[in-house]
């Protein structure tokens, strides 16, 4: 179920209503038997693997709890605590390698039999990805780590466990929450306020206003490029990346900003996902404002166990380059997602060792650091070489994306007059509601930049010139959004990971 569907847009009215209707007690069941309903709109035996993952993290947590408990009172314990941890490390991280790594370990298997002369293999069976299966599992391991590093508390209510890690509007997409936020809000009292059903609504719309009529008409341009790479250079091709940027960030910011909304509506506070990131003045800067649940995540669940910084530069750069490497393939059994990583930790190792030169640099130069024209230009660097990355993270295959790399400087100056970005999948009026739509997109971020807050702005000024407001956003979702047989309504990018 779509968050961009009619079903959805009455799914949730009708979780909400019940939500609010029913005593406080059973709103938690409401929730865990909503969330699977939801969940089983893409493929209901799927649901049996969300099922089992649960069942394994939260008795690991029993387990490790019970352990614990035995070594404070002086017991023996049979089994250490690490055990259970690597025990349901193990077989979470198993599903999620058969079910997403399966098909390309073959491949690249059949690969190396090939340059041998060997036979192929042929599996006998299909492999379909799980919607969302990278995130929940990423968040019940969390839940175990945490368990055993004392962080929280070992939940022995199960089906307020199985509500926190299938949580509908954070399941299939993020935000990749932590027990120490979410799973204690199931305990608090949750009472209907105008106020968070306002400025959920609000935030709902917002995400809808990035995926629906940004992120989807960019996408356009960015299939027509990339699937067609070969019929394009120079600037057609600088466009397409732009847009890819441009579309994954509207795409996947939109999806947090419905799923951040719709938790608020119903009284549930999820941490924030993106921060701005293309207003990031360095790769590290990037990191910690794209996708953030999954940045900290690897930095508190792989990065810091492997010692993060604490053994020195040369131990750091080889922890940082192994977190890279795990999230290209978090994100895809492809080898253009394990290059897309590799790129992104080649950035923070480089940029660290090029700082000291850097700063000598700008202290023998006299430049002024603090300015806007400064980090503006490090705003476009940064801009840039994330672009570039991008390309393998959005290319069919390696080799196209080496073959865009390569093209990117044919330049031809009559794609300016002879209408060729017109033949790219939009017209000249979709074109104009695109570029409007993005520099509307990048005024409220720099608002937001600066800490000005527009809801805050908003509820100060008169009822008629707030529903004025609120209807234009309405209407400009429902007018100017991607529907119809023009064009085809995609899902969310980051449902395939």
């Amino acid at each position: 179920m779509l968050f961009n569907s009619i079903e959805f847009l009455l799914f949730f009215p009708t979780v909400v209503l019940v939500y609010y209707s029913v005593p406080g007690k059973l709103r938690m069941y409401w929730l865990l038997l909503t969330s699977y309903v939801f969940y089983m709109g893409w493929n209901p035996t799927y649901a049996l693997l969300l099922l089992f993952s649960t069942v394994v993290t939260f008795c690991s947590g029993l387990l490790i709890g019970h352990a614990m408990d035995l070594r404070k009172a002086g017991k023996r314990v049979v089994v250490h605590e690490k055990v259970y941890v690597a025990l349901s490390f193990g077989i979470n991280l198993s599903i999620l390698f058969f079910f997403k790594y399966f098909d390309f370990v073959v491949d690249n298997i059949n690969v190396l039999r090939s340059s041998m002369s060997l036979d192929q293999i042929t599996p006998k069976f299909d492999v379909l990805l799980p919607v969302g299966i990278s995130f929940y599992i990423f968040q019940a391991l969390s839940y175990t780590v945490d368990v055993y590093r004392c962080n929280v508390r070992v939940e022995k209510n199960f089906f307020k466990y199985a509500t926190f890690v299938s949580f509908f509007p954070q399941l299939v997409a993020g935000p990749i929450e932590r027990s120490s936020n979410l799973l204690v809000q199931f305990d608090e009292p949750h009472r209907l306020s105008l106020g968070a059903v306002r400025n959920g609504l609000l935030m709902m719309m917002w995400g809808y206003f990035q995926k629906i009529v940004i992120a989807d008409r960019a996408a356009v341009v960015v299939n027509q490029v990339f699937n067609y790479s070969s019929y394009y250079n120079g600037f057609e091709l600088i466009v397409g990346m732009i847009l890819f940027a441009v579309q994954v960030y509207g795409d996947f910011a939109g999806y947090s900003c419905v799923a951040v909304g719709a938790a608020q509506i119903m009284g549930f506070d999820l941490m924030e996902n993106f921060h701005r990131p293309y207003f990031a003045t360095s790769i590290a800067d990037f990191w910690r404002r794209w996708h953030i649940s999954l940045s900290t995540w690897f930095r508190d669940y792989l990065y810091i166990p492997l010692g993060g910084n604490r053994k020195g530069k040369t131990r750091r750069y080889v922890n940082i380059m192994i977190v890279f490497l795990c999230s290209g393939l978090w994100h895809g059994a492809a080898w253009t997602y394990v290059i897309w990583g590799a790129l992104n930790g080649l950035y923070q190792v480089f940029g660290s060792l090029l700082k000291p030169l850097r700063q000598r640099i700008i202290q023998a130069t006299g430049i002024r650091s603090q300015t806007f024209s400064h980090r503006l230009l490090q705003m476009l660097l940064t801009f840039i070489l994330v672009d570039i990355s991008w390309i393998f993270f959005r290319a069919n295959s390696l080799g196209s994306a080496v073959s865009i790399l390569r093209r990117l400087f044919v330049w031809n100056p009559d794609v300016f007059i002879n209408g060729s970005l017109l033949e790219m999948g939009l017209d000249s009026t979709q074109w104009m509601v695109l570029c409007a739509g993005i520099l509307i997109l990048v005024c409220i971020s720099a608002f937001q930049e600066k800490r000005i807050s527009l809801i805050s702005l908003l509820q100060k000024q008169q009822i008629w010139f707030r529903w004025i407001v609120y209807l234009l956003v309405i209407f400009s979702v429902l007018l100017l959004g991607i529907y119809g047989p023009e064009f085809d309504t995609s899902a969310f990018i980051y449902f395939q990971f």
